[in-house]
């Protein structure tokens, strides 16, 4: 976890009472607050919440081994951490008011002087825009942060991120983080999770954007009713200052209806529907799409326009671009300012680390590898792909364990109506059997079109190389699913990983040549 090197200094006594709590043992001051018992610093007040197998309270005696000042919990957990021998603050529902602990002691509150928050949320290219964001802000010389599932970014330290988006003790440790290094602008990558479980606690976006709303996480949430609301408290006055919502999908409306705050919208001419994009503030329409990127126009309805071009194939990434750069907009900063920029460098220059990524060399097939997981995903990501491939494409897949198992026939259905040529293999299988997880897959698949060149390949270090050798010059590999990952998850246990050095290795092994690493590599290796 991210932290200050110069922290707040606030006593027990008055964290208990900020958060209605009850102080148990001697006044001590707090430097910062932590879940983790071992990712923790000297000083820090550690909370115990409880789980769903074990309560946190039982690392109290760790905590206190790694330098704990004190322990905030409830009344169940006081009684566990009591033989740590550290003073206690005790409260009905401590997971209630870590956001509020955390904000207090780090002094960063919504009224703190803090940097502008800029949160995207949706199910689809939340990840790109976020970084697209944190690209275009430094571009036009803005010290910008970011955090993502990919890493967290401070005026350019870049760390691997835990969750998607950061528990509210990690957040409100960051924001202080960010006032400290002098960064002006925080692009935020915001689930469903962080909302419904209360990790965005003491946080007000100055601009929220909403992507789009398609099948995913409803092992979360249980149905597209509920997947929904807990995106929408995202857009009150709660959470958020202002809007930008994107018109692509039809619950965007939805929102722009339910939104307490003021709202802009956006549509993509090739993506929404033709009301949509007749309705919306801004258009983003594409003018030419090659491997190395996708060029296009973003228009306001009052006639401005600026023509660039994003570094990504696809329709979705001209549309995240296009929503970026309307949140700057919104955000405060100047339209001439960010044209200005995009003229000099000749278009965005922002890294979206594992989507639609090239691997390939300038000869024989394009391998691109991607981090989408949904059935919305695959079905743009391939016709991006197969706009810009005058062969075949083939797509390589799996899909993840322990996670939305109802989208799996959706996927593999989409993978066989967009690709000449499909490839299933593992993902990240964890506690479930991998072989359950293909058979699932590939019976889909079959189901979609007997007919369809279809192979089933374990594990994936061997698929990809299968799938090299299906294919020639012109044609094109999409292996979709584990874009930037360093990992596999296999029964708790994360193994090394890379599909980009994987695919790369194919490549040459097969004689072909694999594209330049250009991609930053902190992580692998």
């Amino acid at each position: 976890m991210l932290r200050p090197a110069t922290p707040n200094r606030r006593f027990l006594s008055e964290v208990a009472e900020h958060v209605g709590g009850t102080l148990q043992g001697r006044d001590v001051e707090v430097l910062g607050v932590t879940l983790s018992s071992t990712d923790l610093r000297p000083g820090e007040l550690f909370v115990g919440v409880r789980g769903a197998h074990r309560h946190g309270a039982e690392f109290a005696e760790q905590a206190a081994a790694n330098g704990a000042a004190a322990v905030l919990t409830d009344a169940e957990g006081a009684a566990i951490a009591a033989a740590a021998g550290l003073p206690l603050v005790v409260a009905d529902d401590p997971r209630g008011v870590l956001g509020e602990a955390a904000m207090f002691v780090h002094g960063t509150s919504p009224h703190d002087e803090l940097p502008l928050l800029l949160g995207t949320t949706g199910t689809n290219g939340k990840t790109s825009v976020t970084h697209l964001l944190e690209g275009l802000l430094t571009q036009i010389g803005v010290v910008a942060g970011a955090s993502t599932s990919a890493e967290r970014v401070v005026a350019g330290e870049r760390v691997v991120s835990g969750l998607t988006s950061p528990e509210a003790t990690e957040f409100h440790a960051l924001l202080a983080l960010l006032r400290e290094r002098g960064v002006e602008a925080f692009a935020v990558e915001v689930s469903a999770q962080a909302i419904t479980r209360r990790r965005l606690e003491g946080v007000v976006f100055d601009v929220a954007a909403f992507t789009n709303l398609t099948h995913d996480h409803l092992d979360d949430y249980g149905d597209m009713e509920t997947y929904y609301a807990a995106k929408a408290p995202f857009f009150t006055r709660a959470r958020s200052r202002r809007a930008v919502v994107s018109l692509d999908s039809g619950p965007g409306s939805r929102i722009v209806q339910d939104a307490e705050v003021p709202v802009t919208t956006i549509a993509a001419r090739e993506i929404a529907a033709p009301e949509a994009v007749e309705r919306a503030d801004w258009v983003v329409a594409v003018t030419e799409e090659r491997q190395s990127g996708t060029s296009f126009t973003l228009t306001h309805r009052d006639g401005r326009s600026l023509a660039t071009v994003v570094p990504v194939i696809g329709a979705h990434m001209a549309a995240n671009a296009g929503l970026a750069i309307v949140m700057m907009l919104e955000a405060g900063y100047a339209w001439d300012r960010i044209v200005a920029a995009l003229e000099r460098d000749g278009g965005i220059r922002a890294w979206v680390p594992g989507r639609t990524q090239l691997v390939s060399g300038r000869e024989g097939p394009a391998v691109y590898v991607d981090f989408g997981h949904t059935p919305d995903a695959f079905e743009k990501t391939l016709a991006a792909v197969r706009r810009v491939t005058p062969g075949r494409v083939l797509m390589l897949f799996g899909a993840d364990g322990d996670r939305d198992a109802l989208k799996r026939p959706d996927m593999a259905r989409t993978a066989v109506e967009g690709s000449d040529i499909t490839v299933i293999t593992d993902h990240h299988p964890r506690f479930e059997n991998a072989a359950d997880i293909r058979r699932v897959l590939v019976d889909s698949a079959r189901a979609t079109d007997p007919e369809h060149e279809l192979y089933e390949v374990s594990p994936p270090e061997a698929a990809i190389v299968k799938a090299v050798s299906l294919v020639g010059p012109g044609d094109a590999i999409l292996w979709a699913g584990p874009g930037h990952q360093n990992y596999r998850d296999i029964e708790g246990v994360q193994y090394a990983y890379s599909a980009r050095e994987l695919a790369r290795r194919a490549l040459i092994d097969a004689g072909w040549p694999a594209g330049e690493r250009t991609w930053p590599n902190p992580y692998e290796d």
